[in-house]
């Protein structure tokens, strides 16, 4: 920048003004730009401007520099110090941000840069308004030593203070390495760009050289693993520009805070439009797979709904969608994967998604169609008992309005945990397709009849007889409604329509839970 001399008018300091602003926007060395364009990635500053809506972000502290000395700092003291803070709206509606400049020092973390995001994080806080974060570090700035460490403790407190408070978004747009990783799992939602987007605890250079093994950046912590394998990214895209054009979607479907509703949309889509082509969309026969994704599309405003962690335990959907422009959070077995049975990261997928529409106050719609847990050695030895119980736990917590629909099948432990009456669920309805029992029947007539069946002098016939009898004493579908086990059996054609109304009608529900400082939930 070119200092004015000893500037004496106003018009000479709000010219200086304008140098150091414009060298802020700029960054120190010119060609870091084209740097960061090779490497096909966005800027801080573009990534901004593509997030919120046009001419409405406001930044916070852009002149900050460090004060740390040693290791050549003293003499390289951007502005902004590798961080751009502060607000502006997504359709016109308040939300933070802060991104980390990769041009500045890697993006890496130092005290001054940490001190910017506390700032942004409590105002964030204090306003009720989302957080989004885009990230693209080198992680902690490792000439600052331990200051820039202590920087990300109080990240992951104010992470932790404003979870279940307010939205919290991070979006992975570069490495995230080390305890920098940390705190985008706090958060609600993860973003990630394939091919650009790394997070990861330790990076290839340790684990070669603790283990031996050779891995790239990608194959270690990339998008595709981080969606597919760990379930750390909720959202996968190819490029930055769907990436930040669905964080908005994304948005448009949360309220700023918990004191708030979700925002309502206008829908030209009637409240009491017949669903005809379910009747042919889920087969009678409770062998024969489905995608439930067709279900959803069939029943919710205009088809259109963001499922989250779509490519990670493919066995239950977790959407957000709206039935007559009010936002739901749907929850539905996928007999197109496993069945649809529930296993250890099914369990855990849908529990922290429950939790989230109980925190923000979206109401929850549940689809049944659950053969039972996913049984065997690797799932008991890996916890599915303790992992299993997180969703109902999550459903037993949940206080906003709970309909669940049994579709099909609803056997066991599995029935009772997917949002039956007898966890608190609201109001429980079935399509005359449903078979609710502790087990299908063909089971069931092996435990319950073995000793006549093995007996018999022609097997195979007396297990036919007892399946039918076993099916229709206790497997019809009206055995759950006789007893008040479900609410209603309602016809497919009427989903949609029966579903708005009952949402309408728990709209103004309210029950609290017992005075607690938190609940315990298995871990």
């Amino acid at each position: 920048m070119t200092l004015l001399h000893e500037p004496d008018t106003i018009a000479d300091r709000v010219a200086e003004l304008g140098e150091r602003k414009r060298d802020a926007r700029l960054g120190p060395d010119p060609t870091a730009t084209d740097r960061q364009h090779d490497k096909g990635k966005y800027t801080a500053r573009e990534r901004i401007e593509k997030l919120l809506d046009p001419g409405t972000f406001v930044e916070v502290e852009p002149l900050r520099r460090h004060r740390a000395t040693g290791f050549g700092l003293e003499t390289r003291r951007p502005y902004t110090d590798g961080v751009i803070t502060g607000w502006g709206a997504v359709d016109g509606r308040t939300v933070f941000v802060y991104a980390t400049d990769f041009r500045i020092f890697g993006g890496a973390l130092g005290e001054a840069h940490a001190q910017k995001i506390h700032k942004i994080m409590d105002m964030a806080l204090t306003a009720g308004a989302p957080l989004i974060s885009l990230n693209d570090g080198a992680g902690a700035r490792i000439q600052e030593g331990v200051a820039a460490l202590a920087g990300y403790g109080g990240i992951f407190r104010r992470n932790t203070r404003a979870s279940g408070v307010i939205p919290q978004i991070s979006v992975m747009l570069g490495p995230c390495a080390g305890g920098a990783a940390y705190s985008p799992a706090l958060t609600d939602f993860v973003f990630a760009v394939r091919d650009i987007s790394q997070m990861f605890i330790t990076g290839p250079d340790v684990v070669r050289a603790v283990t031996g093994a050779q891995v790239t950046h990608n194959e270690l912590g990339g998008a595709d693993v981080h969606g597919t394998a760990s379930g750390v990214a909720h959202f996968v895209y190819d490029d930055e520009d769907t990436c930040l054009a669905e964080v908005r979607v994304l948005l448009s479907l949360l309220p700023s805070n918990n004191r708030d509703l979700p925002p309502v949309a206008f829908t030209t889509d009637a409240a009491d439009r017949p669903t005809d082509a379910l009747l042919d969309t889920v087969p009678v026969d409770g062998g024969r797979p489905y995608d439930i994704r067709d279900v959803i599309t069939e029943t919710v405003d205009d088809g259109e709904y963001l499922e989250v962690h779509a490519q990670w335990a493919g066995n239950l959907v977790c959407a957000l969608a709206r039935l007559d422009g009010q936002v739901v959070g749907v929850v539905a077995s996928q007999p197109l994967v496993l069945a649809g049975v529930l296993d250890i990261d099914a369990s855990e997928k849908g529990a922290r998604f429950v939790q989230f529409c109980d925190a923000f106050n979206i109401p929850l719609l549940t689809l049944v169609d659950v053969p039972g847990f996913l049984p065997g050695v690797d799932q008991e030895h890996a916890g599915i008992i303790r992992r299993g119980a997180k969703l109902l736990y999550a459903y037993c917590n949940a206080t906003v309005p709970r309909v669940s629909l049994i579709l099909r099948k609803a056997y066991g432990g599995a029935y009772i945990v997917m949002d039956s009456l007898s966890i608190g669920a609201d109001l429980a309805l079935a399509w005359p397709t449903n078979e609710i029992a502790v087990m299908g029947a063909e089971a069931a007539a092996d435990v319950v009849f073995r000793r006549e069946i093995a007996g018999a002098a022609d097997p195979a016939a007396v297990r036919d007889t007892k399946i039918a009898e076993y099916r229709r004493e206790l497997v019809h579908p009206y055995y759950a409604a006789e007893r008040g086990l479900v609410d209603d059996v309602v016809d497919p054609r009427d989903t949609r329509a029966v579903l708005i109304r009952a949402f309408a009608m728990l709209q103004g529900k309210d029950t609290d839970l017992p005075r607690r400082k938190h609940g315990n939930p298995p871990q």
